[in-house]
């Protein structure tokens, strides 16, 4: 344990005093992986947690939109200048908007006002043209997303931009291995379970396979919300944990990509988010509630000894106003 926070504080040490980076994106990734001091089960395995909140835009999903950028420049998809459309619940349209400001793209943002009113906000302030699509009463649903893709397209179809197309993008994989090596290096090999929820399913697939690579025996577990879990075989249903549970199975997910399917429901996420910020001082979205709820399970399944290791996707600076709408504080809400 105390080489892992040794490790913990070498790597802030080191986003601080590196030579000075040539522009924003180069301060993406290396982020600091930390043990959960109070949120562990009794008898049970540790539970170390990946800050992604220490990206530029407070999200890992930093890490994919650099690399659905890059890929396509390098390769001549992209143009200089050229624009880029995306349909996003908010926080790749966010890391998006960073991206294509640095690389002076204009980006087309097809979202909902079913996602966090501090994304859509960060997004323009980053310079992104935005289109909201109606949802049912601020709720995450297979029509929702399945709207904003078609929204997209016809963005897409008219301008000619270069679309990312999330759900389908496997260029993004990439950023995950780099993801996965971090992971493998932090814990010095001493990884027994990664949990992940599952959006597109990029970060999943991308992390898991390439922690495989390095052990064959690796235990991969994906969290979807219980309210829609049609990765578990269910049926669609709406709920309120941004970024996850896209309703329907998407293109990027294939059964083998986890042991294990964990249902976590809104409640429980948001909840378990709540107890990281007062109990670890770590404030998070309702995604990263899921993942250590989860996580917990495991760890308690686990037993003392091994180590699980998931992902603080955001921060919680994402979600002030429905946080502060759900508590009932009415002063900050109605900001």
């Amino acid at each position: 344990m105390s080489s892992l926070l040794n490790q913990s504080a070498n790597t802030c040490e080191n986003k601080l005093t590196s030579k000075h980076p040539h522009d924003i994106l180069q301060c993406i990734g290396n982020t600091t992986l930390m043990p959960l001091r109070n949120i562990v089960p009794r008898n049970g395995a540790r539970i170390l947690l990946k800050l992604e909140n220490e990206n530029p835009t407070g999200s890992m999903k930093d890490r994919m939109a650099l690399a659905m950028i890059e890929a396509p420049e390098t390769d001549g998809r992209l143009q200089p200048g050229g624009a880029v459309v995306e349909y996003t619940g908010g926080s790749t349209g966010v890391s998006l908007a960073l991206v294509c400001a640095v690389k002076r793209h204009p980006l087309h943002i097809v979202s909902s006002d079913a996602f966090a009113r501090e994304k859509l906000d960060h997004m323009r302030i980053l310079g992104a043209t935005l289109e909201i699509i109606p949802s049912e009463s601020g709720r995450m649903t297979e029509k929702l997303t399945r709207d904003m893709i078609a929204a997209a397209g016809v963005v897409a179809a008219k301008t000619g931009a270069y679309w990312t197309d999330q759900m389908k993008n496997t260029d993004q994989l990439a950023a995950y291995t780099k993801l996965a090596d971090e992971i493998w290096a932090q814990t010095e090999s001493k990884i027994d379970a990664f949990v992940q929820s599952v959006g597109t399913a990029a970060s999943l697939r991308g992390t898991s396979e390439r922690l495989r690579q390095h052990n064959s025996k690796m235990k991969i577990i994906a969290v979807e919300p219980a309210e829609s879990a049609v990765l578990s075989g269910g049926a669609p249903g709406a709920h309120k944990i941004d970024g996850i549970g896209a309703g329907f199975v998407v293109p990027l997910w294939h059964d083998k990509v986890a042991d294990q399917i964990e249902q976590v429901t809104t409640e429980d996420a948001i909840s378990m988010a709540f107890r990281l910020a007062k109990e670890e001082g770590l404030f998070a979205g309702a995604s990263t509630g899921a993942n250590v709820t989860a996580a917990f399970r495991v760890a308690e399944h686990l037993g003392p000894g091994a180590t699980v290791v998931t992902i603080m996707c955001d921060t919680g600076m994402k979600y002030l106003h429905s946080y502060a709408a759900r508590l009932g504080w009415a002063e900050i809400a109605l900001l």
